[in-house]
């Protein structure tokens, strides 16, 4: 099948699935979401990613990044924006001014906030982190009332949220995730006694969501579950929930090989007969894989790369490939025919998860938003 795309290489987004998706997370949890569209929208293009949620009924957005606040509110989107992670200092002032929430578990970031508040005619929006567990950012949960009570005794600063992370939400085994959740709720006992409990109260991520609606409260942050992924294989997704990403190239070279001559460098590959070998026009610069085991789809059969992968191009095998053609469509995630190549099935060869398939695509592969 011929394709008509101008790239070697390229991704193709469903927004009208993702925002499918968002409705039925919404309708199963019947809590608010915050869209966590990180990691450039968990590498399908954060921008469209924003402005379609919005439309779905999004008016949270959680980033890991100034940079990206910058970018949304750059590109009028003027829902609450939450920076879930570490700020540099020099960075407070701006995300204020742009009325971005900020993240802080030590008074350290409270003191931060508060000098950049001083220059402000606005008040800086804080949400206290509480790790509850995942052993990374948070203040202690002993911790947590000190820090709020610095925060309400603070000029020019709003307490406006309080939030922590789950560790172990995406595993059968709930007694930690249950864990979690009653510590967090002490958390919440306690600044309500102190009558400082915000009015913002969130911990969920997509497993959480999805598998442990006690961990709800008021809002839920779902990330990888929006994009149609599931968070671990032992969540499942709701009924009507797909994935959203398709990662696609082009066959470039067609060629026989004689017997014994190696393919790519270091020749690990090496034919043992006369073989129809192809190139497509990507490699491990875009973010696909140096490891054995790949495969693709063209012309709805899977063909097995072979070889090394290079920094810019890779080779197929196209024995079991009906009627090959120079610039037929090759998928390496999504659907052909009735062949399909799940982001799953690429994080299992490649030995990880599928959130680090989707954002290790490269920057310089195309998000492309068909209607």
């Amino acid at each position: 099948m011929k394709t008509n795309q101008p790239h070697a290489t390229w991704v193709e987004v469903d927004l009208s699935a993702l925002q499918k998706n968002i409705r039925i997370i919404r309708e199963v949890t019947q809590i608010p979401i915050m869209a966590v569209v990180k990691a450039n929208g968990y590498g399908h293009g954060f921008i469209p990613v924003t402005k379609s949620a919005v439309k779905a009924g999004v008016n949270w957005f959680g980033v890991a990044r100034p940079r990206m606040a910058v970018k949304m509110r750059e590109e009028g989107i003027l829902s609450k924006i939450l920076v879930l992670g570490y700020i540099p200092p020099e960075r407070i002032e701006e995300m204020i001014q742009l009325d971005v929430s900020l993240t802080i578990w030590t008074q350290d970031h409270l003191e931060f906030v508060r000098e950049a508040a001083k220059h402000k005619t606005k008040s800086a929006k804080v949400h206290i982190l509480a790790d509850t567990g995942m052993g990374r950012l948070g203040c202690m949960p002993g911790e947590t009332l000190s820090l709020a009570q610095a925060t309400a005794a603070a000029d020019n600063v709003h307490l406006e949220g309080l939030f922590s992370h789950l560790a172990r939400a995406d595993e059968l085994d709930t007694e930690p995730t249950n864990n979690q959740g009653k510590k967090f709720k002490q958390i919440i006992q306690v600044l309500t006694k102190h009558d400082l409990l915000p009015k913002i109260i969130h911990m969920a991520n997509s497993a959480g969501s999805l598998a442990h609606p006690n961990t709800h409260f008021n809002l839920i942050r779902p990330g990888i579950a929006i994009y149609g992924l599931p968070p671990s294989p032992d969540i499942q997704l709701p009924e009507g929930i797909k994935p959203i990403l398709s990662w696609k190239s082009v066959l470039a070279s067609i060629k026989d090989l004689p017997p014994n001559h190696g393919v790519s460098y270091g020749h690990q590959y090496v034919t043992t007969r006369r073989e129809r070998i192809g190139v497509i026009p990507l490699g491990y610069a875009d973010g696909y894989r140096r490891v054995p085991g790949n495969a693709v789809l063209i012309n709805g059969k899977k063909a097995p790369v072979i070889g090394r992968v290079c920094m810019d191009q890779c080779m197929i095998q196209l024995e079991d490939i009906p009627n090959p053609q120079i610039g037929d469509e090759v998928v390496l995630i999504g659907k052909q025919g009735k062949e399909e190549i799940t982001v799953d099935q690429v994080a299992l060869t490649w030995n990880t998860i599928n959130y680090e398939v989707t954002c290790s695509i490269g920057s310089r592969v195309p998000r492309m938003f068909p209607d």
